[in-house]
């Protein structure tokens, strides 16, 4: 099978079995998990950068996306993430972070709580090795565990995104290659 984007030809050989295949794919290294958490990070950002003077009617809003609004899915978004770095931090607990239970945050809250959650998983981050991502938990490979936090988020983005699109606020681009894009001519 070949791919062909513009002047980028790449070939993918078929084997007929591969071992690595059914133990779950050949596992990511920690330096593709942080490039992974930094998109979200990225993304999460652009998404959060057209929410200023936003109606408090359509932040608050309930039941546009399943039970959800806006508000909330930007809310849930944050909790998932926080519960997963807390499970990985820590032995599991019944204190679990549930946001989505307390009162809808305003924006600024929201942003300074994100704030607060990157400051917190910045140094958990810097602690992944090769070897860790490379555990199976429950039969789940960490480094699928940690690639679904990030595939979560995408979800609520995009959710998020059109929403804000429909009240002329559109996020722009998020998708992954334009963030490895950007990163390749330099940016941040």
């Amino acid at each position: 099978m070949y791919l062909d984007r513009g002047c980028l030809t790449v070939s993918f050989a078929r084997t007929e079995t591969a071992d690595w295949m059914h133990a779950g794919g050949l596992p990511m290294r920690a330096d593709e998990i942080r490039f992974l958490f930094a998109y979200d990070r990225w993304a999460t950002r652009r998404v959060l950068s057209v929410l200023e003077g936003l109606d408090p009617a359509v932040w608050a809003r309930t039941d546009v996306v399943g039970e959800r609004g806006l508000g909330g899915i930007l809310v849930h978004q944050l909790g998932s993430s926080q519960r997963w770095r807390i499970l990985f931090e820590a032995p599991a607990t019944d204190d679990r972070v549930k946001l989505e239970l307390e009162p809808l945050p305003t924006i600024e809250e929201l942003r300074e709580r994100w704030e607060a959650e990157w400051a917190a998983v910045d140094p958990w981050l810097q602690t992944l090795t090769d070897d860790f991502v490379a555990n199976v938990h429950e039969g789940v490979p960490v480094w699928q565990l940690l690639v679904h936090v990030v595939n979560h988020g995408t979800q609520h983005r995009a959710e998020a995104a059109a929403l804000l699109t429909a009240e002329g606020r559109p996020p722009g681009e998020l998708d992954l290659f334009d963030y490895a894009e950007e990163q390749a001519d330099g940016g941040s």
